[in-house]
Protein backbone atom coordinates (compact mmCIF):
# COMPACT_ATOMS: atom_id res chain seq x y z
CA UNK A 1 0.00 0.00 0.00
CA UNK A 2 2.83 2.27 0.79
CA UNK A 3 3.26 3.32 -3.34
CA UNK A 4 -0.20 3.81 -3.90
CA UNK A 5 -1.56 7.57 -4.38
CA UNK A 6 -5.07 8.90 -3.75
CA UNK A 7 -6.09 12.50 -5.14
CA UNK A 8 -8.47 13.43 -2.82
CA UNK A 9 -10.60 16.94 -3.59
CA UNK A 10 -11.81 19.17 -1.16
CA UNK A 11 -8.91 18.13 1.12
CA UNK A 12 -8.32 20.94 2.77
CA UNK A 13 -10.58 20.82 5.60
CA UNK A 14 -14.08 18.89 6.76
CA UNK A 15 -14.69 15.57 5.39
CA UNK A 16 -12.14 15.27 3.08
CA UNK A 17 -9.57 16.24 5.68
CA UNK A 18 -10.24 13.67 7.87
CA UNK A 19 -10.21 11.03 4.64
CA UNK A 20 -6.81 12.35 4.09
CA UNK A 21 -5.51 11.12 7.05
CA UNK A 22 -7.00 8.51 7.36
CA UNK A 23 -5.76 6.79 4.32
CA UNK A 24 -2.12 8.37 5.30
CA UNK A 25 -2.75 6.29 8.57
CA UNK A 26 -3.20 3.14 6.22
CA UNK A 27 -0.20 4.01 4.19
CA UNK A 28 -1.64 6.18 0.95
CA UNK A 29 0.57 8.56 -0.41
CA UNK A 30 -2.24 11.27 -0.34
CA UNK A 31 -2.27 14.67 -2.77
CA UNK A 32 -4.49 17.21 -1.74
CA UNK A 33 -6.44 19.57 -3.48
CA UNK A 34 -8.35 22.79 -2.36
CA UNK A 35 -10.41 25.82 -4.27
CA UNK A 36 -9.53 29.08 -2.32
CA UNK A 37 -8.40 27.88 1.77
CA UNK A 38 -4.77 27.47 0.87
CA UNK A 39 -3.31 27.86 4.21
CA UNK A 40 -5.59 25.22 5.20
CA UNK A 41 -4.59 23.16 2.68
CA UNK A 42 -0.81 23.92 3.26
CA UNK A 43 -1.31 23.22 7.13
CA UNK A 44 -3.06 19.99 6.43
CA UNK A 45 0.38 19.42 4.04
CA UNK A 46 2.32 19.56 7.21
CA UNK A 47 0.51 17.42 9.13
CA UNK A 48 0.64 14.65 6.83
CA UNK A 49 4.61 15.32 6.61
CA UNK A 50 6.00 12.43 4.58
CA UNK A 51 2.37 10.85 3.25
CA UNK A 52 1.71 14.09 1.17
CA UNK A 53 2.04 13.67 -1.91
CA UNK A 54 1.66 17.16 -3.50
CA UNK A 55 -0.74 20.17 -2.96
CA UNK A 56 -3.09 21.50 -5.86
CA UNK A 57 -5.46 24.11 -6.32
CA UNK A 58 -8.18 24.13 -8.85
CA UNK A 59 -11.52 25.98 -9.02
CA UNK A 60 -14.47 23.14 -9.80
CA UNK A 61 -16.97 25.42 -10.49
CA UNK A 62 -15.23 25.94 -13.75
CA UNK A 63 -15.51 21.90 -14.97
CA UNK A 64 -12.85 22.52 -17.26
CA UNK A 65 -10.06 23.01 -14.51
CA UNK A 66 -10.97 19.24 -13.74
CA UNK A 67 -9.03 17.36 -16.03
CA UNK A 68 -6.06 19.92 -15.39
CA UNK A 69 -5.81 18.99 -12.02
CA UNK A 70 -5.69 15.26 -12.34
CA UNK A 71 -3.36 15.84 -15.11
CA UNK A 72 -0.78 18.04 -12.47
CA UNK A 73 -1.48 15.22 -9.82
CA UNK A 74 -0.05 12.57 -12.90
CA UNK A 75 2.27 14.50 -13.46
CA UNK A 76 4.25 14.46 -10.18
CA UNK A 77 3.26 10.00 -9.56
CA UNK A 78 0.94 7.61 -10.70
CA UNK A 79 -2.69 8.01 -8.76
CA UNK A 80 -4.30 4.98 -8.11
CA UNK A 81 -7.09 6.13 -6.48
CA UNK A 82 -9.61 9.46 -6.83
CA UNK A 83 -11.72 10.56 -3.80
CA UNK A 84 -14.02 13.04 -5.22
CA UNK A 85 -15.04 14.98 -1.83
CA UNK A 86 -15.32 18.79 -3.08
CA UNK A 87 -19.05 19.91 -3.07
CA UNK A 88 -20.96 23.09 -2.44
CA UNK A 89 -24.77 23.34 -0.75
CA UNK A 90 -26.33 26.75 -1.25
CA UNK A 91 -29.99 26.77 -0.05
CA UNK A 92 -32.99 27.84 -2.87
CA UNK A 93 -36.00 28.23 -2.72
CA UNK A 94 -37.17 26.74 -6.16
CA UNK A 95 -40.34 29.11 -7.14
CA UNK A 96 -39.79 32.42 -4.98
CA UNK A 97 -36.17 32.56 -6.24
CA UNK A 98 -35.61 35.03 -8.84
CA UNK A 99 -34.53 33.75 -12.17
CA UNK A 100 -30.65 34.84 -11.83
CA UNK A 101 -30.69 33.34 -8.13
CA UNK A 102 -31.89 29.99 -9.48
CA UNK A 103 -29.97 29.90 -12.93
CA UNK A 104 -26.70 30.55 -10.98
CA UNK A 105 -27.44 27.91 -8.15
CA UNK A 106 -28.47 25.14 -10.70
CA UNK A 107 -25.16 25.93 -12.64
CA UNK A 108 -22.54 26.61 -9.90
CA UNK A 109 -23.95 23.39 -7.70
CA UNK A 110 -23.93 21.06 -10.65
CA UNK A 111 -20.49 22.65 -11.95
CA UNK A 112 -18.82 21.69 -8.58
CA UNK A 113 -21.07 18.78 -7.29
CA UNK A 114 -21.42 16.92 -10.64
CA UNK A 115 -19.94 17.82 -14.27
CA UNK A 116 -16.89 18.41 -12.14
CA UNK A 117 -16.70 14.91 -10.34
CA UNK A 118 -17.55 12.76 -13.75
CA UNK A 119 -14.79 15.00 -15.80
CA UNK A 120 -12.38 14.11 -13.15
CA UNK A 121 -13.42 10.38 -13.07
CA UNK A 122 -13.02 10.18 -16.69
CA UNK A 123 -10.04 11.44 -17.04
CA UNK A 124 -8.97 8.81 -13.95
CA UNK A 125 -10.19 6.21 -15.42
CA UNK A 126 -8.73 6.58 -19.02
CA UNK A 127 -5.58 6.67 -16.90
CA UNK A 128 -6.71 3.04 -14.89
CA UNK A 129 -7.08 1.73 -18.44
CA UNK A 130 -3.27 2.21 -18.93
CA UNK A 131 -2.30 0.91 -15.46
CA UNK A 132 -4.18 -1.77 -15.27
CA UNK A 133 -7.02 -0.58 -12.95
CA UNK A 134 -7.76 1.60 -9.93
CA UNK A 135 -10.39 2.90 -7.76
CA UNK A 136 -13.08 6.08 -7.36
CA UNK A 137 -14.84 6.99 -4.13
CA UNK A 138 -17.74 9.50 -4.57
CA UNK A 139 -18.72 11.69 -2.01
CA UNK A 140 -22.32 12.06 -2.52
CA UNK A 141 -25.17 12.77 0.28
CA UNK A 142 -28.13 11.43 1.95
CA UNK A 143 -29.91 13.76 -0.26
CA UNK A 144 -29.23 12.38 -3.10
CA UNK A 145 -31.62 9.47 -2.55
CA UNK A 146 -34.80 11.58 -0.35
CA UNK A 147 -35.87 14.63 -1.26
CA UNK A 148 -35.46 17.95 1.43
CA UNK A 149 -36.93 21.30 0.99
CA UNK A 150 -34.85 23.73 0.08
CA UNK A 151 -32.28 21.82 -1.37
CA UNK A 152 -33.17 20.69 -4.89
CA UNK A 153 -29.93 21.87 -6.55
CA UNK A 154 -27.92 19.90 -4.11
CA UNK A 155 -30.06 17.30 -4.15
CA UNK A 156 -30.19 16.49 -7.99
CA UNK A 157 -26.41 17.41 -8.08
CA UNK A 158 -25.85 14.28 -5.00
CA UNK A 159 -28.67 12.12 -7.48
CA UNK A 160 -27.10 12.21 -10.29
CA UNK A 161 -23.45 11.44 -8.48
CA UNK A 162 -24.58 8.79 -7.25
CA UNK A 163 -26.08 6.62 -10.80
CA UNK A 164 -22.69 7.83 -12.37
CA UNK A 165 -21.39 5.86 -9.46
CA UNK A 166 -23.60 3.08 -10.63
CA UNK A 167 -23.83 3.11 -14.13
CA UNK A 168 -19.72 3.19 -14.46
CA UNK A 169 -19.97 0.07 -11.94
CA UNK A 170 -21.32 -1.84 -14.27
CA UNK A 171 -19.45 -0.46 -17.57
CA UNK A 172 -15.78 -0.85 -16.16
CA UNK A 173 -16.18 -3.97 -14.01
CA UNK A 174 -14.69 -5.93 -16.74
CA UNK A 175 -11.27 -3.10 -16.65
CA UNK A 176 -10.93 -3.77 -12.90
CA UNK A 177 -11.62 -0.60 -11.84
CA UNK A 178 -13.95 -0.02 -9.19
CA UNK A 179 -16.52 2.92 -8.49
CA UNK A 180 -17.90 3.50 -5.00
CA UNK A 181 -19.75 6.74 -3.40
CA UNK A 182 -20.61 6.87 0.59
CA UNK A 183 -24.02 9.04 1.52
CA UNK A 184 -23.47 10.97 4.49
CA UNK A 185 -26.63 12.79 5.95
CA UNK A 186 -25.70 15.01 8.82
CA UNK A 187 -22.11 15.64 8.97
CA UNK A 188 -20.31 18.10 11.88
CA UNK A 189 -18.60 20.03 9.02
CA UNK A 190 -18.55 24.06 8.39
CA UNK A 191 -21.32 22.96 5.65
CA UNK A 192 -23.48 21.71 8.24
CA UNK A 193 -22.94 24.88 10.87
CA UNK A 194 -26.13 27.04 10.22
CA UNK A 195 -28.18 23.80 10.47
CA UNK A 196 -26.11 23.06 13.96
CA UNK A 197 -26.54 26.39 15.33
CA UNK A 198 -30.57 27.11 14.58
CA UNK A 199 -32.39 23.78 15.18
CA UNK A 200 -29.85 20.97 15.74
CA UNK A 201 -32.57 19.19 18.00
CA UNK A 202 -34.59 19.17 14.97
CA UNK A 203 -32.09 17.58 13.60
CA UNK A 204 -31.10 14.76 16.18
CA UNK A 205 -34.96 14.37 16.61
CA UNK A 206 -34.64 12.57 13.10
CA UNK A 207 -31.46 10.11 13.69
CA UNK A 208 -32.09 7.53 15.29
CA UNK A 209 -28.49 6.65 16.53
CA UNK A 210 -28.79 10.81 18.25
CA UNK A 211 -26.20 12.31 16.74
CA UNK A 212 -24.33 13.52 13.71
CA UNK A 213 -21.63 12.05 11.66
CA UNK A 214 -18.26 12.79 12.77
CA UNK A 215 -15.54 13.25 9.58
CA UNK A 216 -14.21 10.22 11.03
CA UNK A 217 -17.23 8.30 10.40
CA UNK A 218 -16.90 9.01 6.32
CA UNK A 219 -13.31 8.83 6.54
CA UNK A 220 -13.71 5.42 7.86
CA UNK A 221 -15.69 3.88 5.19
CA UNK A 222 -13.86 5.53 2.37
CA UNK A 223 -10.36 3.64 3.82
CA UNK A 224 -12.75 0.43 3.84
CA UNK A 225 -13.83 0.47 -0.02
CA UNK A 226 -9.88 1.01 -0.75
CA UNK A 227 -8.73 -1.46 0.91
CA UNK A 228 -8.36 -4.74 -0.22
CA UNK A 229 -10.95 -6.46 1.36
CA UNK A 230 -12.98 -4.65 -1.03
CA UNK A 231 -12.25 -6.07 -3.99
CA UNK A 232 -15.66 -7.83 -5.07
CA UNK A 233 -17.58 -4.71 -4.35
CA UNK A 234 -18.35 -1.97 -6.81
CA UNK A 235 -21.03 0.00 -7.95
CA UNK A 236 -21.61 -0.03 -3.47
CA UNK A 237 -22.86 2.86 -1.53
CA UNK A 238 -22.58 3.04 1.72
CA UNK A 239 -25.26 5.39 4.05
CA UNK A 240 -23.37 7.02 6.78
CA UNK A 241 -26.49 8.69 8.29
CA UNK A 242 -27.27 7.20 11.80
CA UNK A 243 -30.61 5.35 10.18
CA UNK A 244 -32.02 8.20 9.49
CA UNK A 245 -32.36 6.75 6.04
CA UNK A 246 -32.88 3.85 5.19
CA UNK A 247 -33.65 2.04 1.74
Amino acid sequence: MSTKRVLITGSSRGIGRSIAFRLAADGWKVALHYAAARSEAEETAKKLGASCAGVYKALLHEPDKAERLFEQALADGPVHALVNNAGIYTKLDFIESTAAEFTSTFTRTMAVNFYSPARLVRAACTEYVRQGGGKVVNVASRVGHRGEAGASAYSASKAALLNLTRALAVEHAGLNIQHFAIAPGWVETSMAREGMETRLPEILRDIPLGRMAKPEDCAAAVAFLLRDEAAYLSGTVIDINGASYLR
